[in-house]
């Protein structure tokens, strides 16, 4: 009878012990998440003789996240610009904030305030994620990053394709300019009209280590108070980081409707090269070159002179430097060109960013 007992009380105490495992594999832990960025700006420029310097603390951003489960989770981006604000300067930002609920990998729901799924940097806008100190000019004029809006969309991941499918406020065509294309016209989520909404469709091959290509579509038939103005917007990316090389190449065109603006289009690309493996050194060093040709007005019902004021071509060459992941230390010297009247704004630039 006593080894009986015994057996069973072992029996007993193992069952307990396995059932305390198993319920720690399927027990899940909420969790609050705090993350950011920021960049501190010194910008010299030099256009017709006239010299100016400025240092700016450009944007500090934090990101808080929480996830109340495996598939509900919430995020969000707060961006204060500038470092203050008053009287119509700097500006503080909701950027993101959306429910997320990943119900597989093929499939996915959030809403909310949401990035547009366009281009490269408007959803990857941290400055680790790019060299130069400031972010591209494409990626300001034909592209307007940060885009961001009130809706909801479905994502998902499907044989090597990242996919993003998104109904978002949609913008004001009053404010569409030849000098701006559509970045005025930007409502940021701000008891955004929604009589006329915008559809947003991104697919980026993602299946090969250090690859990033794909393209997207953006349309909305744009109203304002005075204005009714349909776009489409059209692009392509690619990004390849892999055994040293930083290579970058996108192209974006918007074709307008019923305004004297017909279309704006722009690209550039980036060469890069980090020779910390040929110099056996921890510090990221990543020399690089860009081009960049963009026109917010390259068509016009007008059309002459008033196309050619708006057409830039950019140089630059740079130097980003990143002792560790989250750290980047920049320098770059870039010449734009207008194309009317062949004037040249030289620029140089100094930065220091960060990614937690």
């Amino acid at each position: 009878m006593t080894h009986k007992y015994i057996f069973k009380f072992v029996l007993l105490i193992f069952l307990m012990g396995y059932s305390q495992i198993h319920a720690q594999f399927d027990f899940f832990e909420p969790k609050t998440t705090v993350g950011g960025y920021g960049e501190l700006h010194y910008n010299y420029k030099e256009q017709s003789g006239d010299i100016s310097k400025t240092l700016d603390f450009h944007r500090f951003v934090i990101f808080f996240g929480h996830s109340f489960s495996e598939k509900w989770a919430f995020k969000s981006e707060v961006e204060l610009e500038h470092n203050f604000v008053s009287s119509g300067e700097g500006e503080l930002l909701l950027e993101q904030a959306f429910i997320d609920y990943h119900y597989t990998d093929y499939l996915g729901f959030q809403a909310g305030v949401l990035l547009v799924s366009a281009g490269i940097t408007n959803e990857y806008h941290e400055p680790t994620n790019f060299l130069s100190v400031e972010r591209p000019s494409y990626s300001k004029y034909i592209i307007p990053t940060t885009w961001f809006g009130s809706g909801a969309g479905i994502y998902g991941r499907v044989a090597g394709f990242e996919y993003k499918f998104k109904v978002l406020e949609g913008l004001n065509s009053d404010n569409f300019r030849l000098k701006n294309g559509i970045r005025d016209g930007r409502q940021n989520g701000f008891k955004a009209d929604a009589s006329s909404m915008m559809y947003n469709f991104s697919a980026d091959y993602i299946d090969v280590y250090g690859l990033r290509a794909g393209g997207s579509v953006v349309y909305n038939n744009a109203v304002g108070d005075s204005t009714n103005a349909p776009f489409t917007m059209i692009e392509l990316h690619a990004k390849y980081v892999k055994n040293g090389f930083y290579l970058v190449g996108e192209f974006g065109n918007i074709s307008y409707e019923n305004i004297n603006l017909k279309n704006s289009m722009g690209y550039y690309f980036d060469f890069g090269y980090d020779f910390s493996n040929l110099l056996d050194l921890e510090w990221k060093i990543i020399p690089f070159l860009r081009f960049s040709d963009y026109n917010t007005a390259a068509s016009t019902m007008k059309g002459g002179n008033e196309e050619k004021a708006y057409r830039h071509e950019e140089w630059m060459i740079g130097l980003a430097v990143m002792p560790i992941d989250g750290v980047t230390l920049k320098a770059d010297y870039s010449e734009n060109k207008i194309e009317l009247n062949s004037a040249v704004a030289k620029f140089f630039n100094l930065g220091v960013g960060y990614s937690f």
